[in-house]
C-alpha cells in the first residue's frame, strides 16, 4: 500500500469522527466546517463572511480542538497595532544579574490557528502586516526574522451589515485569502436545537482527532495528489472565462463584470479539488471537485459592474452563470 492510499484510508476514518466531534457543540454548517478544513488541508486561509451571532469564533475554535491545534484570537479595532500581532522587545531586568536587557514577547500571531476578528475594523498598516506573516509564515520583530509554527491557518472574518468606520480589504489582498466563506442562517430546526442545547446543558468540550503533524503530513500529499490535464484544464477555463474585455471571456463577462479572478484562483481552484477529494478518501481529482470548491474561491475575486448591480446581479449570480456556461469535460471522472 501506498504512503498516499494508507493517508486517504486513515484521512476518510478521521473526517467522519471530526464531523462527530464538530457537530457536539456545532449544529448545522456541515458545508462551511468542510470548507475550512478543505482549506487548512490546502495549506490557505480564508475569509469568513457572516453577521454577527452565528457561532463563527466557536466554530474555529472548536475546529482547532478537534485537531488538536493551538488557537488564538485577535479582536481587531481601529487602534490596534503591526506589533500588537506581531510582537515587540521589551526592556527588562534580569532578576539574578540585576542587567537590563530587551526581551522579546511574542505576539498571538504565534500560534496554530489564528481567528482575526473582523478584519476590516483596523486600518491597512496592521492588516499588512497580518498578510505578510499570512504569506511568508515568518514575522520580523525588532529587526530578527521569525518562523511561526507549522501548520499556521488563519480565518478572517467580516461582517457584512457594519460598514461605517471599516477600512474595506484591497482587492490584491482579498486574493491573498483561498476561500470567502459565507455563513448564513440555521433552518427553523436547526435553531431550535441550538437553544435548546446552549440554555439546558453545558457545551461538551471535542477531543482531537488529528494532530499537527498528522496535519502537516495531509498538507504535504495534497501537492502530490495527481490531477489529470483535463481537470486543470476545466480549472483554468473557468478563470479565463471570467476576465471581461478578453479572448477567453464568457459572452456575459464584459456586461456583469469590471474585473475577473487572476491566476492564483485557478491554483486554488485545483487544490481546493484536491484537499477536497482526499477528504473523501477518493484517489483521483474531478472536475465535480473543481466545481464543489469554485464559489468560495471565486466570491471574493469577481466584481461586478455598475450594471450588473442596477440590474440585481451579485456576485453569487455571476458564479452561478459561470458555472453553467462553462461546461465540465465530457471525460473521466465526475
Amino acid at each position: 500500500m501506498s504512503e498516499l492510499e494508507a493517508t486517504l484510508g486513515k484521512l476518510e476514518k478521521a473526517r467522519a469522527k471530526m464531523i462527530e466531534q464538530v457537530r457536539s457543540v456545532i449544529i448545522g454548517q456541515e458545508s462551511v466546517i468542510e470548507e475550512l478544513v478543505i482549506t487548512l488541508f490546502a495549506r490557505g486561509h480564508a475569509l469568513i463572511v457572516g453577521v454577527p451571532g452565528l457561532a463563527k469564533t466557536l466554530m474555529v475554535k472548536t475546529l482547532a480542538s478537534v485537531l488538536d491545534l493551538r488557537f488564538q484570537r485577535i479582536q481587531f479595532t481601529p487602534d490596534l497595532m503591526p506589533a500588537d500581532i506581531t510582537g515587540s522587545e521589551i526592556l527588562d531586568e534580569d532578576r539574578e544579574t540585576l542587567q537590563r536587557c530587551f526581551r522579546l514577547i511574542k505576539g498571538p500571531v504565534f500560534t496554530n490557528v489564528l481567528l482575526a476578528d473582523e478584519i476590516n475594523r483596523t486600518p491597512p498598516k496592521t492588516q499588512a502586516a497580518l498578510l505578510e506573516a499570512m504569506q511568508e509564515h515568518k514575522v520580523t520583530v525588532s529587526g530578527a526574522t521569525l518562523d511561526l509554527p507549522e501548520p499556521f491557518f488563519v480565518l478572517a472574518t467580516q461582517n457584512p451589515i457594519e460598514q461605517e468606520g471599516t477600512y474595506p480589504l484591497p482587492e490584491a489582498q482579498l486574493d491573498r485569502f483561498m476561500f470567502s466563506i459565507l455563513i448564513t442562517y440555521p433552518s427553523k430546526a436547526e435553531e431550535v436545537a441550538i437553544v435548546k442545547s446552549t440554555t439546558l446543558k453545558e457545551t461538551p468540550l471535542p477531543k482531537p482527532v488529528l494532530s499537527a503533524e498528522d496535519i502537516l503530513h495531509i498538507q504535504r500529499l495534497v501537492r502530490e495528489v495527481p490531477v489529470s490535464d483535463h481537470v486543470i484544464d476545466y480549472a483554468t477555463s473557468l478563470v479565463r472565462a471570467t476576465r471581461p474585455h478578453t479572448v477567453d471571456a464568457a459572452p456575459w463577462a464584459n456586461d456583469l463584470l469590471s474585473y475577473g479572478a487572476g491566476p492564483r484562483a485557478a491554483q486554488y481552484l485545483v487544490l481546493g479539488a484536491k484537499a477536497r477529494a482526499m477528504l473523501r478518501g477518493k484517489y483521483n481529482v474531478s472536475a465535480a471537485d473543481v466545481k464543489a470548491v469554485a464559489p468560495s474561491v471565486l466570491r471574493h475575486r469577481l466584481f461586478t459592474t455598475f450594471k450588473a448591480d442596477a440590474d440585481g446581479f451579485k456576485v453569487e449570480d455571476v458564479i452561478v452563470k459561470l458555472l453553467d456556461s462553462v461546461k465540465e469535460p465530457s471525460y473521466g471522472n465526475k
